[in-house]
């Protein structure tokens, strides 16, 4: 019998090990010399929290499931009902195929239909690889449709640094513009330099211990090496971490500290740090709504966009 998160692909690398389910192509396991990197779940379990599941054709959400493109309106289900928010997009529940199977890497097809709120089909391809340096997903999708889509992805890890609780892992993460959103919905409000507003929260330009604060927030202006690559880094007092890296294709990365409103009553409350690499901003749709660029992918038909980013330890 299939697990409840699908068919179950192990990879190995020298010390890395990686298992990948099939329903979201979901990171489920990631680990270095027997130590998790990614706050793991069991392969019969319900994937919760989205936890490591592969977002398209949007990551994070669509302000009450509206948005308007090339002219037409258009209402998506609202899958975050709490919320009233069309949240992660439409492949994160669907059962990806195995197109090639490694003993260090795997490449899981879906295809996006078209449907009630997104008219279009769009192919996604998705190769996980470990090396030297950990695990790398890249994301290619190509519109099969008649007309252009728009599109964006990311995936939703939750990073563990080390064995020390969130509250004392230091964050280091290049980025000069947060998302202000309402507490209520999350639904974006304005972008604001880190060094101006709430500093002690949002500037984590130089390294810093998290402490107790809470972040479920967009980051952007993201700095990058020469080949264009930007580095968060989480460590653990004790010296070990993670660090995840991207690429240009991922102007924006959200950060979620894991809160829950039952607090440290519920076993996963600050459990791991939500690392989103994202091609696009949250509510980017709407794009015409907003004063700065949100990234939005526009797929022409045939044509093909692929994504990268990298999970490794320190």
């Amino acid at each position: 019998m299939t697990a409840a998160s699908g068919t179950q692909f192990t990879l190995r690398f020298d010390a890395y090990e990686a298992v990948i389910a099939s329903v979201g192509a979901s990171l489920r396991v990631l680990r270095h010399d027997g130590r998790d990197l990614v706050v793991p779940f069991d392969a019969d379990e319900v994937r919760p929290d989205y936890r490591g599941a592969t977002l398209a054709p949007w990551p994070n959400r669509i302000v009450s499931g509206r948005y308007a493109f090339a002219g037409e309106e258009y209402h998506t289900a609202l899958t975050e009902p709490e919320r009233e928010q069309a949240l992660h997009g439409l492949a994160a529940w669907l059962d990806y195929a195995a197109v090639d199977v490694q003993p260090h890497a795997v490449t899981l097809v879906t295809t996006i239909v078209p449907q009630s709120g997104y008219p279009w089909r769009v192919r996604v391809e998705t190769t996980y690889e470990l090396g030297d340096d950990g695990l790398t997903q890249t994301v290619r999708a190509t519109n099969e449709s008649a007309t252009a889509a728009p599109f964006g992805t990311g995936p939703h890890p939750y990073v563990i640094a080390g064995p020390a609780p969130l509250d004392e892992w230091t964050l280091a993460l290049p980025a000069a513009s947060v998302l202000e959103v309402t507490p209520d919905r999350l639904s974006p409000v304005a972008l604001h330099p880190v060094e101006t507003h709430e500093p002690d929260r949002f500037d984590r330009r130089e390294p810093r211990p998290l402490g107790p604060v809470q972040i479920d927030h967009a980051f952007t202006d993201l700095s990058a090496d020469a080949a264009g690559r930007t580095r968060l880094a989480v460590t653990d007092p004790s010296g070990v971490g993670v660090e995840v890296e991207w690429g240009a294709e991922c102007g924006w990365v959200q950060l979620y500290t894991g809160d829950k409103p039952e607090g440290a009553a519920h076993l996963d409350h600050r459990r791991g740090l939500a690392v989103e690499p994202m091609t696009s901003a949250p509510d980017a749709f709407n794009a015409d709504r907003y004063p700065f660029d949100t990234g939005l992918v526009v797929l022409e038909p045939g044509v093909a966009f692929a994504a990268s980013w990298r999970i490794g330890a320190i």
